[in-house]
């Protein structure tokens, strides 16, 4: 059964067999590995997973694809469990951590989202729920190629992800490949080894609060971003990158991860918020 898109879901049903293929591939799905979906709708790359020997958790907030998907593998010896909702719904997200569900154990992230939930899910997973191992998701290329930096130039996204994981970039996806396409091409984005080590007992708060003093206005020098974000004096902030050897006229976008670690450490001790 073809189902209609819904504009009002984001929805561009993948239906490309090669970029099926490619993104099971780049997400390094194995037998017996605990995969949760996110918005499976008819299944298509849910029937992929499952091949592959994944225990597969689906996600859907579409009301029509629920039938559709308990209809499609309603044959198979050991089927994805499907739960329909809203990932976004604080509630479910803490059902989905019962131990009938996900519990514990290791899990990964596969998904064809939506692209104006792109940056809620990427901090979904990365910053508030406990963490996959990976997530692979399936984003507007733009965002795939901001995430790499492909430019040369660091955003909050981009760091938002490098301080959790090694973002990797896993292939383009043509509009066609999807029913309706987008007005935009696509791009597989796979994050590995996930974790909060890289924070390196720096909070999740501290670290963003600095991230973004220092993106408060883009083209500006990343000194009197801190000066105006953090309200911190200027000679204070002097002291703090001749320390650590930053370039006073640098930018937040030219900034490493090491930097910015090294500049929330200093920046986020006790005298300095």
């Amino acid at each position: 059964m073809s189902i209609r898109a819904k504009k009002s879901l984001g929805q561009h049903f993948l239906r490309s067999v090669h970029s099926l293929a490619k993104i099971i591939e780049v997400a390094d799905v194995t037998q017996g590995d605990l995969v949760l979906e996110i918005g499976p709708g008819e299944g298509v790359l849910t029937k992929k997973l499952v091949a592959c020997g994944a225990q597969v958790i689906g996600v859907e907030k579409d009301e029509r694809c629920i039938d559709v998907l308990h209809e499609l593998f309603s044959e198979k010896a050991t089927p994805p469990a499907i739960i329909h909702g809203d990932i976004l719904d604080p509630e479910l997200e803490q059902m989905l951590f019962h131990k009938e569900y996900i519990g514990n154990r290791p899990y990964k992230v596969v998904a064809n989202i939506p692209y104006y939930i792109t940056g809620a899910l990427f901090r979904l997973f990365l910053e508030k729920l406990r963490q996959p191992t990976s997530l692979t998701f399936l984003v507007q290329k733009e965002v795939a190629d901001q995430i790499i930096a492909r430019d040369g130039k660091e955003s909050i996204l981009s760091l938002a992800v490098k301080i959790y994981g090694d973002p990797e970039y896993g292939g383009k996806v043509k509009r066609e490949a999807f029913s309706p396409p987008p007005k935009v091409d696509s791009a597989i984005i796979h994050v590995a080894r996930i974790s909060r080590m890289r924070l390196e007992g720096l909070s999740d708060d501290d670290f963003f609060r600095v991230l973004k003093a220092g993106f408060r206005a883009r083209r500006k020098k990343l000194l009197g971003n801190f000066r105006d974000g953090l309200m911190l004096p200027k000679d204070l902030l002097e002291g703090v990158f001749d320390e650590l050897h930053i370039n006073k006229d640098i930018r937040g976008e030219d900034l490493t991860l090491p930097n910015w670690i090294a500049l929330a450490k200093k920046l986020s001790t006790p005298n300095n918020k």
